[in-house]
């Protein structure tokens, strides 16, 4: 045997932890502060960081658990699918970047949509995935949206959706682009008809979302560092050769420039949310 054989074959001597037994998930480094938590403490402070309030991201299943009543949440149009109608190639195939999404996500697609209670009150609801192929919005997803839409419309229930979207879909070209429009033109329908809606703008919310249903609603919520943009700020440094403000297009300077209406950490948000829906919907009876 070679001494190269040797060295390829000599197995790497297990870690600390691996001695120890010590499943690897245990702990989360913040990449915000750097400082290690404890995972299930992160978990029972919604997972937010208690060190500097960062924000991590979240699943549609973990915003369900975190904001609305136990075992409410009636899914919709779960069925509808996106399709490779343009045969689009990039580095990989369009149709196999959607099945790689769909087995890592068990979803069939970026937005999830339904009824859910928040303290016995009934909302519509549509929850974003940032992590099913960034967010991105495509045909599907603009048509779930506005199904969600209409639901809102039929039941005049209060609609609530969180957006965390990179933007248009543009493996779909054309098509991902007028989800802006139909979006936006559905919720004119529900405004005509003062059902309340209320958008949670989580990290990142950008491009044709932003553009579109993200930023149309009577209350606009952002969480605390959120990125909220049409285009990136490199984009913008590039394009104007200036550098841009500290905190620029993030949630605390929006807020501060009128362009969403409160900045609600986590932990409170089901009260805010709750007390909302319950002050803006017109069929609420006003206790004497």
């Amino acid at each position: 045997m070679s001494i190269i054989d040797w060295f390829a074959k000599k197995q790497k001597a297990p870690s600390k932890a691996e001695r120890l037994n010590i499943p690897g998930d245990l702990w989360i480094k913040c990449p915000s502060c750097s400082e290690v938590l404890f995972t299930k403490d992160l978990e029972v402070n919604y997972k937010v960081c208690n060190h500097c309030n960062f924000h991590f991201r979240l699943s549609p299943e973990e915003r369900l658990l975190y904001l609305f009543d136990k075992n409410s949440f009636v899914e919709s149009d779960s069925n509808l699918k996106p399709i490779d109608f343009l045969k689009f190639k990039d580095t990989q195939q369009y149709s196999s970047r959607i099945k790689n999404a769909q087995q890592k996500s068990k979803k069939h697609e970026a937005v999830t949509i339904g009824q859910a209670s928040i303290n016995n009150k009934m909302v519509n609801l549509a929850i974003m995935d940032f992590f099913f192929l960034g967010g991105s919005m495509g045909s599907v997803v603009g048509e779930k949206i506005t199904k969600i839409i209409e639901a809102a419309v039929e039941n005049q229930h209060p609609l609530i959706i969180f957006t965390m979207s990179g933007g248009a879909r543009m493996q779909e070209g054309l098509l991902s682009l007028m989800q802006m429009a139909k979006t936006s033109s559905a919720l004119a329908l529900l405004s005509e008809k003062k059902v309340p809606y209320i958008t949670v703008l989580c990290d990142p919310t950008t491009g044709g979302t932003s553009a579109s249903f993200a930023m149309l609603g009577d209350i606009q919520i952002a969480e605390p560092g959120a990125l909220i943009s049409f285009a990136g700020p490199r984009v913008i440094e590039q394009t104007i050769r200036q550098k841009l403000p500290d905190g620029f297009q993030k949630s605390e300077f929006l807020l501060e420039h009128g362009m969403v209406d409160m900045v609600t950490s986590r932990p409170d948000l089901k009260e805010i949310l709750f007390d909302l829906v319950t002050l803006l919907d017109p069929r609420e009876e006003v206790k004497k």
